[in-house]
This record gives structure tokens, sequence and C-alpha cells, in this order.
């Protein structure tokens, strides 16, 4: 394993007073030497596709190739980006980083349970050891043992989290199990909002940050997925709430991965990372209405979205408070 460090997040933005709570100044990526296409999780997973006959010999080298190219592009947004290498190929979808931890203002890691038992291996010491370095960790919460009883929570694939308002936004599926999300929110005083989320075939959203993003200026959703009146009202009022501007999206936007984005805070203010797939799903008036509160960042990972995951899921934002040496 190595890391690339030519703009460590200690010298991009020294720690402030002013860190934002919701829009992370700096994400931990991990870039993938042997993407490939995972088969376990392709049964709850509609937006994954089918593994090619064969394998597809071509794709872990442009996997590799996006994976690396979002990471400059954030980078020249100035916000820090903390690269982490996996040249062994264990979990096909280790580009994926968001899934097995989360990280918490207050100082505090979870590790979190994985539905997919060749996801489990995607934990990485290596990686809690160098948020040691650089942030400021108070603990480590290892919520992992609940893949032994059949619960799991996929970080902040399953659950979007507004950090300023103490809300946990959870779809119920295979990966997010009500138990456990209680749970999670208890330990970290959370409000949970548990809702289901459906496609018009009735097929559960297999991950929340598919069809929902709270950023620090602005809230993504789309409403329609949520099925029962009285949990969609509940949802959209606590994001109005909040005041930020919300873009509503259709499922055929959320098919092309335009909710599942994340808004970051760069050099010049917040920043809105998201795939051409989804930049190029958003209409013209929802762009504007998210330009007046946010710059946008594309990058194109089509390869990578063949896994069923896009730019949110490649980025686990780091909330943590930065040391100060």
């Amino acid at each position: 394993m190595t890391i690339q460090a030519e703009s460590p997040a200690s010298e991009v933005f020294p720690a402030t007073d002013s860190q934002p709570l919701q829009a992370p100044r700096q994400v931990v990526m991990v870039r993938p030497h042997r993407f490939t296409i995972n088969p376990l999780t392709a049964a709850d997973n509609a937006f994954q596709d089918a593994a090619p006959a064969g394998g597809d010999d071509g794709a872990a080298a442009r996997a590799y190739a996006e994976a690396g190219a979002l990471a400059h592009t954030l980078r020249a947004e100035g916000v820090g980006v903390s690269l982490f290498e996996d040249r062994t190929g264990a979990s096909p979808d280790s580009v994926f980083p968001n899934n097995w931890f989360t990280t918490h203002p207050d100082g505090r890691v979870v590790l979190c349970p994985m539905y997919a038992p060749n996801r489990r291996q995607e934990r990485r010491d290596d990686v809690v050891d160098h948020l040691r370095q650089r942030f400021h960790v108070s603990e480590v919460i290892d919520l992992s043992p609940a893949e032994r009883r059949g619960e799991f929570l996929e970080g902040t694939g399953s659950v979007v989290i507004d950090h300023v308002q103490r809300v946990a936004y959870g779809s119920r599926s295979h990966r997010l199990t009500p138990g456990i999300f209680a749970e999670y929110c208890r330990l970290l005083g959370l409000r949970p909002m548990l809702f289901d989320a459906v496609d018009s075939a009735g097929v559960p959203v297999y991950h929340t940050n598919v069809m929902m993003s709270v950023g620090q200026t602005l809230a993504v959703v789309a409403p329609d997925l949520i099925r029962q009146p009285e949990q969609r009202r509940e949802v959209i009022a606590a994001l109005e709430a909040s005041g930020r501007t919300i873009i509503e999206i259709a499922e055929h936007q959320v098919r092309r991965y335009a909710g599942n984005v994340i808004q970051l805070t760069g050099a010049r203010g917040p920043v809105l990372a998201l795939s051409a797939s989804a930049y190029d799903a958003l209409r013209q008036d929802q762009l504007a209405a998210i330009r007046a509160v946010s710059r946008i960042a594309v990058a194109d990972v089509t390869t990578i979205e063949r896994s069923g995951g896009s730019v949110r899921c490649m980025l686990a934002g780091i909330h943590l408070p930065p040391l100060t040496h």
C-alpha cells in the first residue's frame, strides 16, 4: 500500500475553527488495480451490470485511470485527497471505501458491518492509522460483529448523515437493517429517520446515497421513490427545515447517479462532486440551482459505475477535526 501525498490535507487546509461540519475538506479514496464487477452484490443492486462472461481485461485499467482522474479533479478544486492503492484485488468493490467506515466531527470513527462477505476484507488498519496521524481520533467503534447476526449498515452508502441537524437518513434494505441502524444512531447521538424507498419495479433502493445527498448548502433527493406519503413528508420537511437548497430528482435521473453526489469544501468554497453521467442527466434549471450555491466538479467514472456505484461511493469524507501540527 502507498499513499499519494501530492496534496496532504494538512498542507492544503490548515486547521481552523470554521471547519465545515457537512462538506468535508478532505476525503479518502482507494484506487483499484484489479477492478471487476462483484457477483455477490448483483442480487439486490439494480444499478449493477452483470459480470461479463470471461471477464473484461480492459475494465481494470479503465477503472484505475478513472479513480486517478477523479482524485486529480478534486485536488484541482483544493480538496485534500488521501489516495490509497489496492493492488490485491481481494474485494471487487475496494474502490468504494465509504461503505466500511464513517467519520464524525467529535473524533469518532465507526467500522461498519458489510453485507457481502467478500467486501468485509476492505477494512484496512493502514487507513485508520493514517486518520490517526492526520486527524483527532477520539475513539474507533467496531460494529462489524453485527455481521455475524445478519445485521448490516454499509457506511455512508446506507446512511446519509446531516451532521448539522444531527439527523441520519436511511432507506431500509439488505444493506441497512433497522436494529444496527438504531444502535448506530444511539451511539452517535443522531436522530434516525428510517424510510422505505423502492423503484418503479418495486425493488428496494439498495443504498440510500443513490437517491439522496445532504451537503452544506444543498440537498439532492428523489422523493417519488419514497412511496409512503407520511415518510416522504417527514423526509422533505426535515430537509426544508435545514434551510438548504433542495434539488428534487426523478427516478430516471437516479438511474444515472444524479443522487450519488457529495458536496465538499474546496479552496473556493463548496463544490459538488458528481459523475459525467449524473451531470448529463440533470436539467439546466437544476444545474442553475446548484451553481447558485456551489461549484460543480465533474469526473467520468463510466467503468466504475457498472459496479453499481458512482462518485459519492468512491469518496469517504473525513469529518474528523484536523490535528494542528
